[in-house]
């Protein structure tokens, strides 16, 4: 077996994808999917076409001549994976006030004040049948 680096996960289980983005084996998910599904990933000398297969501590990732080892280190977390969380955090926030703006503009053209009030409609005497 060839030598091999070691990359520490600071979350665990990463998908292989996920895993390989982050660990710059490639440019970038899109990529990451692509070789995956083209049958280029090997996972403890497996090929593998799943993208979101499940990585975990002491699995061998091998793509394109390099090797890692999976180490899992909850302390370490790189800078990517805190630009991701912090990213998605605020997509979400911004997914949240907008869909409460549109809730309340709905809300706003439902409840048209009608043209008489409600105590002039109460004074009147019903109709006789």
């Amino acid at each position: 077996m060839s030598e091999h680096s070691t990359f520490d996960i600071c979350v665990e289980p990463i998908e292989l994808y996920k895993l390989l983005k982050i660990s710059n084996m490639v440019g970038g998910g899109g990529e990451a999917k692509t070789m995956i599904s083209e049958g280029n990933i090997s996972v403890n000398n497996k090929v593998i076409v799943q993208k979101r297969k499940k990585i975990r501590h002491g699995d061998v990732i091998e793509f394109n001549g390099k090797t890692i080892k999976i180490a899992y280190n909850p302390s370490k977390k790189s800078a990517e994976f805190i630009d991701t969380v912090v990213s998605a955090n605020k997509n979400a926030k911004k997914k949240k006030r907008a869909k409460s703006k549109a809730s309340v503009a709905s809300s706003e053209t439902n409840t048209k004040p009608s043209s008489k009030s409600a105590v002039e409609a109460s004074k009147r005497k019903p109709a006789s049948v």
